[in-house]
C-alpha cells in the first residue's frame, strides 16, 4: 500500500529531543494537503537529517510507528512560546511508538534536499539508499531497476524549480557537461491533449535551465527497455561528458552485445 511508510525530515536539534524525549513530530496541514493527500495517514514515519547533524546527515536512521494523530495549533504543541501569528498556525502532531534505529542506515550519495517519501514497509526495509525508496509507478521502479544494475547514478523524485514552479522529475542525471532529466510517461497521467500541453510546458521550462529531457511511454519502458531506452540514456550521457561523481575509472556497459563506454568521473 502507498504511505505504508513516510520519510520526513528532521533538520534541527530541538525537534530531534522532542522525538526522542516525547515521542511525537508534527507537520503542517498545510504540506499534507500540497504533499500528501493520496498517501495520508502513514503506520511508520521515518527520519532523514539533515547537514546539521554532521555525522549522522543525509540518511535514514531512525523510525517509528503511529500511535495515533491529532489536529492542533502551534500553541498547544509549544505552550512557552513567546506570543506571535505563528501560534495559530495548524499541524498534525504524531504521536509515535518509541524510536527504532535502522541496522543499517539509508543513504542519499549526492546528499541531497528532499520533501517527504511516501513508501511501503517492504521497500523501506530492503532499501539500501534514498532513491530505493519511491514508490511513484511500476515503469519508474523497473527503470531504476536498470539503473541500478548498471551503476547509472541517478536522482529519484528530484525536486527543480523553475520560475517559482516546483517539477519533481522522474530521473535526475548529472552528467560533466549537463544535466539529464529522463521521464516514464505512463498511460494514466500522460495522454491527452491537454496533459500533453501541461508536458510541453514542463519541458520547454526545464530546457530553459539547461536540462536535456527525454521521455519513454509504457510500451518503450516494457517491451524496449534493452534495445531503445537504455541505449538512448546511454548516448545522452557519453554526448554530455559521462557522469559526473567521484569515481575516475572509466566503465563499460553492455548493451545487446555491444559495449557503450562512459567515463565515470
Amino acid at each position: 500500500m502507498k504511505g505504508d511508510v513516510l520519510i520526513s525530515i528532521i533538520n534541527n536539534y530541538a525537534d530531534f529531543r522532542i522525538l526522542c524525549e516525547k515521542s511525537w513530530y508534527r507537520i503542517p496541514t498545510s504540506s499534507v494537503e500540497k504533499w500528501l493527500t493520496n498517501c495520508w495517514p502513514p503506520q511508520w514515519v521515518a527520519f532523514y537529517q539533515t547537514k546539521v547533524f554532521h555525522d549522522e546527515a543525509y540518511a535514514v536512521r531512525y523510525y517509528a510507528g503511529v500511535r495515533e494523530i491529532c489536529e492542533v495549533h502551534r500553541r498547544e504543541l509549544f505552550p512557552d512560546e513567546a506570543t506571535s501569528h505563528k501560534q495559530n498556525k495548524q499541524y498534525y502532531q504524531l504521536l509515535l511508538e518509541p524510536l527504532q534505529t535502522l541496522t543499517q542506515p539509508i543513504f542519499s550519495r549526492r546528499r541531497r534536499r528532499i520533501v517527504f517519501i511516501p513508501s511501503t514497509w517492504e521497500k523501506f526495509k530492503s532499501a539500501m539508499e534514498i532513491n530505493d525508496l519511491y514508490h511513484e509507478s511500476p515503469l519508474e521502479d523497473r527503470l531504476w531497476a536498470e539503473f541500478k544494475y548498471l551503476q547509472i547514478q541517478a536522482e529519484r523524485q528530484e525536486l527543480v524549480t523553475v520560475n517559482k514552479i516546483n517539477y519533481f522529475l522522474d530521473f535526475a542525471i548529472y552528467c560533466i557537461a549537463g544535466k539529464l532529466d529522463v521521464e516514464t510517461d505512463g498511460d494514466t497521467w500522460h495522454l491527452g491533449r491537454e496533459k500533453a500541453l501541461i508536458d510541453n510546458l514542463r519541458d520547454n521550462a526545464l530546457r530553459t535551465e539547461g536540462w536535456r529531457v527525454l521521455r519513454f511511454n509504457t510500451r518503450q519502458v516494457q517491451d524496449q527497455m534493452a534495445n531503445y531506452c537504455i541505449p538512448i540514456v546511454v548516448e545522452n550521457i557519453n554526448r554530455l561528458g559521462g557522469l559526473n561523481q567521484e569515481s575516475t575509472e572509466p566503465k563499460k556497459i553492455m548493451l545487446n552485445n555491444k559495449s557503450s563506454q562512459f567515463e565515470l568521473f
